[in-house]
């Protein structure tokens, strides 16, 4: 299976020096081998997309929504093969990989119509008599999109449609580790007729993805990825002074005060620890529970975490180098002497399956209080207070998102807005709506996905003004 690369509009063979494999988590089996592309090969992408440029924003705003509304046409209409692959390729349980289809499908459709309301060419409002502003938007030109491995269709959905929308050209590096389900986007633009070069897809690993990154030829690049990853690829931004969005990590709280009733509050907390396997930069891993309802919570969470079906509730970790650094952690927390209430291991068989570990009274100085462990891996702390518990969640040098669990609303709203962070759940497991944004705070990364600042990412602003006197 070698055809893995769209470039130009065509299917091509890698030609790179590497070659990987595509596994199944659940067996920890290989079930693909792949050829990366070559610095060459992502030459001719880019060239490409430079090439389409000047066509595909010249091209009617109409066309490009009703292009955008085909890309989430056929996104359903692949559904079977599309779910199939995410299980097998991510480990993903059926559920959890619908509602990444679903996700994907909505933000196409958004994105369509969210083109077709703005209002272009809108005078703006002058102080001054004589003149007449008006306000237009661009693309920026041609944009890089290097997405992971732990949501495919998804974040590449988040970045490619509002790309499209606004009129950009794309080069679409996907994850190593997931390469195959990005590759329904290239048949999808083959199908509908999407022109030449407009949209390219390069696979391959780290090599293929700095030559990418690094590459003169982009205006605009968005990642999503790791911390040390994103630093590399700022840097290689910076040499061009090119703009950069840039989706990293999170080590997130979740605060649970004792007017939340248990089952409820053990609901959301093992939805925010648990989906997708922990994978998630945006997983609540830190665990702020007060004081009064603190040992009765962490029992009944213990239980229903000691409760879940492997497999079934929750996948596996999608790759091998992920679950050896989870089993380091494991080991780690009992190298620090913590009091484990739950899991701490992983299951002995081929498949790369993580028990739901949950640790009590983890002090502030654990690595595994502080560090991004990408597994379902969940630290508890107690407070005192609402004071106490902003300044717990916000002793962090992560800032992507939080949750808070209180029957008090006032109280709730209050918290939300002291925490440091890009998005806030009320009561709520992490629902995640195409109309609002995406993005943290401090080491959390850059910019904004998602609604209309989704979209504004990938466009410039320009103002006409002309003396009217």
């Amino acid at each position: 299976m070698n055809h893995l690369h769209f470039i130009d509009g065509q299917w091509a063979e890698g030609q790179g020096k590497d070659s990987f494999s595509a596994f199944d988590p659940a067996f920890g089996q290989p079930f693909a081998e792949l050829r990366s592309a070559s610095a060459a090969q992502v030459d001719q992408a880019v060239a490409a997309a430079r090439a389409a440029l000047p066509g595909w924003k010249a091209t009617p705003v109409a066309e490009r929504a009703a292009l955008l509304r085909g890309f989430a046409e056929q996104l359903a209409a692949r559904s079977d093969a599309l779910l199939a692959l995410q299980m097998r390729n991510n480990g993903k349980p059926r559920h959890e990989a619908q509602v990444d289809l679903d996700d994907a499908i909505a933000t196409f459709s958004y994105y369509a119509g969210l083109i077709e309301r703005q209002a272009d060419g809108r005078d703006v409002p002058l102080a001054v008599e004589g003149f007449r502003a008006t306000v237009h938007h661009a693309p920026v030109g041609v944009v890089g999109l290097i997405v992971p491995w732990n949501f495919p269709l998804v974040t590449s959905a988040w970045k490619l449609a509002p790309a499209l929308a606004a009129g950009c050209t794309v080069v679409l590096k996907p994850s190593d580790i997931t390469p195959l389900a990005e590759l329904a986007y290239g048949e999808i633009a083959e199908q509908l007729g999407l022109p030449a070069g407009v949209l390219n897809i390069v696979n391959g690993q780290a090599a293929t993805g700095r030559a990418l990154s690094e590459h003169p030829g982009l205006d605009k690049l968005s990642f999503t990825g790791s911390n040390a990853t994103g630093r590399l690829v700022m840097q290689a931004s910076a040499q061009w002074c090119r703009p950069v969005t840039l989706e990293l990590g999170g080590k997130s709280a979740i605060i649970v005060f004792d007017d939340c009733g248990l089952e409820q509050a053990v609901e959301w907390i093992i939805a925010g620890l648990c989906w997708n396997a922990g994978q998630m930069c945006s997983a609540t891993s830190r665990l702020l529970v007060h004081e009064p309802i603190a040992d009765a919570l962490l029992a009944r969470l213990a239980q229903a975490l000691d409760a879940m079906v492997l497999g079934e509730a929750i996948g596996p970790i999608s790759c091998r180098a992920q679950f050896d650094k989870v089993r380091g952690y494991l080991a780690l927390a009992r190298e620090e002497g913590l009091r484990c209430l739950a899991g701490g291991n992983v299951e002995q068989g081929a498949g790369w399956f993580v028990r739901p570990a949950l640790y009590a009274d983890v002090p502030s100085t654990s690595r595994l209080w502080n560090e991004e462990i990408f597994g379902p891996v969940l630290c508890a702390q107690r407070f005192i207070d609402e004071a106490q518990a902003i300044a717990l969640a916000n002793d962090s040098r992560f800032g992507l998102v939080g949750t808070v669990a209180s029957a008090d609303l006032a109280r709730a709203e209050r918290v939300a807005a002291a925490l440091e962070v890009g998005h806030v759940w009320i009561n709520s497991a992490q629902a995640v709506f195409v109309e609002t944004s995406w993005g943290g705070t401090k080491g959390s990364g850059i910019g904004r996905e998602l609604g209309p600042w989704g979209l504004a990412a990938y466009q410039g602003v320009k103002h006409v003004t002309r003396c009217v006197g």
